[in-house]
């Protein structure tokens, strides 16, 4: 056995134990986004902190964190 077909076998074995096709993680970053806006529907990451949730609030609707965001406050 020479070595393009101990070459040839490596291939085959990595093959099996290689990931099938492409991943993405459009997925799990839809299933992150649970912080919701009362007023507009817009969508935040869980790990969004309250300043950024409040200047959504205040710069988009007038609002404060409690009127947009009832859930979080």
């Amino acid at each position: 056995m020479g070595n393009g077909a101990k070459a040839a076998q490596k291939r085959e074995r990595n093959a099996k134990d290689a990931k099938k096709g492409p991943t993405s993680q459009k997925a799990s970053n839809a299933a992150q986004m649970s912080i919701i806006c009362s007023t507009c529907r817009q969508t935040f990451f869980v790990t969004t902190k309250p300043p950024q949730l409040l200047e959504h609030a205040q710069n988009k609707h007038g609002k404060g964190l409690a009127d947009c965001f009832p859930s979080f406050a």
